[in-house]
């Protein structure tokens, strides 16, 4: 099988997982992979649970459409990743309810939407910054993003849900399940819950390399 082919399957299989466990429901989010000669990304309005590895989108180095179903309109925010971060390979969105929740309700911080509350929020997620509301597919929400590419994992859209970019597909899912959950624990807490002393992150960025 090729690099490729392995790369549909992978988004259609991680698509389904996302799905079947609500971190999105309907059409909502979108997921893409770099290849050598451009990305793939599910295609507009498609729903992430029942995804056909064929109908995955293939766009070229410039962004144009070369095969597949329509891409998905956030393709100028994965580009802005992509084009901005050569050592990220995928790129996953959704609208997972207790961070679109965390936005309405109002986040820890502007430039940290949540406090280093677990470990593994910490080494797994880091940092995530809130984008102020634009309508999906926004220009300059992506030139927002082209900024910080290298210097953060992911942000959070404020009423439209995290972006997280990673090396692979699997591995931006894995954060951004993280991020979900230490969103729950922050609601289920009444936002209350301190973050880890200085000395306990000091330790994780020691023996982790965890960067906070």
């Amino acid at each position: 099988m090729s690099v490729e082919a392995k790369l549909r399957e992978e988004i259609c299989r991680i698509g389904a997982s996302l799905y079947q466990r609500g971190y999105t429901v309907g059409s909502a989010g979108n997921i893409s992979a770099r290849l050598d000669d451009g990305w793939l990304i599910t295609p507009t309005d498609a729903c992430l649970g029942f995804l056909d590895p064929a109908d995955i989108a293939k766009v070229d180095k410039d962004g144009n459409w070369v095969s597949g179903a329509k891409p998905s309109k956030t393709l100028v925010l994965h580009r802005a990743v992509y084009d901005n971060n050569p050592e990220m390979h995928a790129v996953v969105h959704t609208h997972s309810s207790h961070l679109v929740a965390l936005t309405i309700n109002g986040v820890w911080k502007q430039d940290d939407v949540l406090p280093p509350i677990t470990p593994y929020y910490v080494m797994k997620v880091g940092h995530i910054p809130l984008i102020p509301y634009a309508r999906p597919g926004a220009p300059e929400v992506a030139a927002q993003v082209a900024k910080i590419a290298t210097q953060v994992r992911g942000v959070l859209l404020e009423r439209l849900g995290p972006v997280v970019w990673e090396s692979s597909v699997s591995k931006a899912a894995f954060a951004l399940e993280e991020l979900e959950e230490t969103a729950k624990l922050w609601h289920l807490s009444g936002g209350r819950a301190s973050g880890l002393e200085q000395p306990a992150l000091n330790e994780l960025k020691e023996v982790f390399k965890a960067s906070w």
